[in-house]
């Protein structure tokens, strides 16, 4: 497939999952702690991933070691807890918005740390998508109507560390196969961190077979298996047929998602979030340049 038709294909895929996967934490919360979403997230995708890493286990990127736990950790790890966490304050919508910022993130990023150029065209069009994200923030009611500082500042740090690793992995990580990067990070990296930290939740001492916990657990794997997992290898392989800037505009096309889902789970759509939709749309196609971000 051509690469600049594969990179709009696997855009808006991504979009539809992890635009979905702030109502599926917010149905999770119901059942389980954000730790425990958190941590069984992650060990879910890692024993589904951990036969592909055994198999693939010569091409393990041992001198990549520790670009590949930074992205791991960064990408995979600590935001998986940030989101639950921040969603027992906030609701699915502003969490979808809030994450949204990641252009922003991988700008400023990529030139701290990696020395990336970005080019007029890719600035501007991401600025007009989240101008649009502005409107969507603020012509909504969120869940009381008023923004917590704390909890936005959680999703804050989940979308820098989101940008943190996508520019990792760009940099460090291209010589490496998508799904087998995937399968090292939640077989091998981070499969025990998440065992250990499900352990400390108490989640083996308390969990049973319930209906209640059977729930939980169904929202839990759908939000693992696509919305982590299969994602994952989407969101590498996104990273080698584009730029880190272009990848992370998935998260501008996010919240339209997030806040459908929502008006299905029962919230209203204000006439200022459609215009910040289409507002968001306009930037992206504006965004589309074969000019792309290039490293000194």
């Amino acid at each position: 497939m051509n690469a600049d038709k594969e990179k709009w294909i696997l855009l808006i895929v991504l979009s539809i999952i992890w635009g979905s996967s702030f109502i599926l934490i917010k149905k999770s919360l119901e059942h389980f702690s954000p730790y425990q979403v958190g941590a069984l997230r992650v060990l879910i995708a890692g024993i589904i991933l951990m036969p592909v890493a055994i198999s693939k286990y010569k091409l393990f990127p041992q001198k990549h070691l520790k670009w590949l736990i930074l992205a791991a950790f960064t990408g995979n790890f600590f935001p998986m807890f940030l989101f639950p966490i921040a969603e027992t304050e906030v609701s699915s919508s502003i969490a979808g918005i809030i994450n949204s910022m990641m252009p922003i993130f991988v700008i400023i990023v990529g030139a701290l740390i990696w020395k990336f150029e970005t080019t007029k065209k890719q600035l501007i069009g991401t600025l007009i998508s989240f101008s649009g994200v502005c409107l969507l923030a603020f012509g909504g009611d969120g869940e009381d109507g008023k923004f917590k500082l704390i909890p936005i500042l959680l999703l804050l740090l989940a979308t820098f560390c989101y940008a943190l690793s996508t520019t990792t992995v760009k940099s460090k990580l291209m010589d490496v196969s998508s799904t087998v990067l995937s399968a090292f990070v939640f077989g091998f990296v981070l499969f025990f961190p998440s065992l250990i930290a499900l352990t400390f939740t108490g989640f083996f001492s308390t969990f049973s077979f319930d209906e209640s916990n059977l729930t939980g657990l169904f929202f839990v794997s759908l939000l693992s298996i696509f919305g982590t997992g299969l994602a994952m290898m989407m969101n590498y392989r996104l990273l080698k047929v584009s730029t880190p800037l272009f990848a992370s505009t998935v998260t501008l096309l996010m919240p339209i998602v997030a806040i459908i889902w929502g008006i299905l789970d029962g919230e209203k759509l204000s006439a200022l979030q459609f215009v910040g939709a289409s507002i968001i749309i306009a930037g992206l196609i504006f965004l589309r340049t074969k000019t792309n971000v290039i490293k000194k």
